[in-house]
């Protein structure tokens, strides 16, 4: 069985359409089992950033821990659906262990530090966070090795995420990998791990694929491919958890579009 987390956060982003991902995020949950979904309550409020580098952050703080708590008390698998990539720091946290793997799919490496971010937004800092670096109060202690983490479809990165791949070894598959369905787990068995995390930005997916997304990228992967490369990795490896993230759709009838997309990832993730 598998317990569905929805975490309509937004205060994450740094999309003009940061608050459609409450309208994407419902649009979801409508779709998920009644009786074996969970709703959060995201904090109403935009929140401050506390004398930190990181936008609203006092409303983080309190979303990743009311996170953390329901996948801990779950007894099921979870997946937790946002809102903004920032969703994944509560999940990951909860199931974290020196043998979990992290995959991230998603257009964006999202290793920024509060530092090096362009916008101060957390959706950009997140696997940073999971790696333990970060403001103290989102970041994990102590965090996923740069060796166990893996982004997949990954083709829009900064200059400080390039560096941090390139000096720590982070393994990458570009969106041309993922045609092979193999490709992904060979690389998180790599890892040397024995549980893995997903999480998927949906804006992995090829702009031709989905609409929903606020900060598309060209040139990105197939579902079909993510979809059958997902499947592949969970027969290979007990999946711990995972995440679905940054579906901010402009409208009722586009997310109605775009639901049979989604509802094809969750499937492979659930």
């Amino acid at each position: 069985m598998t317990r569905f987390i929805v975490a309509p956060q937004w205060q994450g982003s740094s999309s003009s359409r940061a608050m459609q991902l409450i309208d994407g995020a419902e649009a979801i949950a409508g779709d998920l089992p009644r009786a074996s979904t969970t709703v959060l309550e995201a904090p109403s409020e935009a929140g401050d950033a506390q004398g930190t580098r990181v936008q609203r952050m006092s409303a983080l703080v309190r979303m990743r821990e009311r996170i953390h708590e329901a996948v801990r008390a779950a007894d099921e698998h979870t997946v937790v659906i946002g809102g903004d990539c920032g969703v994944a720091l509560g999940a990951v946290s909860a199931v974290a262990g020196d043998d979990l793997a992290v995959v991230w799919l998603d257009a964006h490496a999202d290793l920024n530090t509060p530092e090096s971010s362009p916008s101060g937004a957390f959706h950009g800092m997140v696997l940073r966070a999971v790696a333990g670096d970060g403001d103290t109060l989102l970041r994990l202690d102590p965090g996923i090795p740069p060796s166990r983490l893996v982004l997949a479809g990954t083709r829009a990165l900064d200059a400080e995420e390039e560096r941090f791949v390139r000096e720590n070894g982070v393994r990458v598959l570009a969106p041309s990998d993922l045609t092979d369905p193999d490709a992904l787990a060979d690389a998180v068995a790599a890892t040397g791990a024995t549980r893995v995390h997903v999480h998927v930005d949906l804006d992995v997916l090829d702009p031709a694929e989905i609409t929903g997304v606020a900060l598309p990228e060209p040139f990105g992967a197939r579902t079909v491919e993510v979809v059958a490369s997902i499947r592949r990795l969970r027969e290979r490896m007990p999946l711990a958890g995972a995440t679905l993230t940054e579906f901010s759709p402009s409208s009722p009838a586009a997310a109605v579009d775009d639901l049979g997309t989604i509802l094809r990832v969750i499937g492979a993730l659930a």
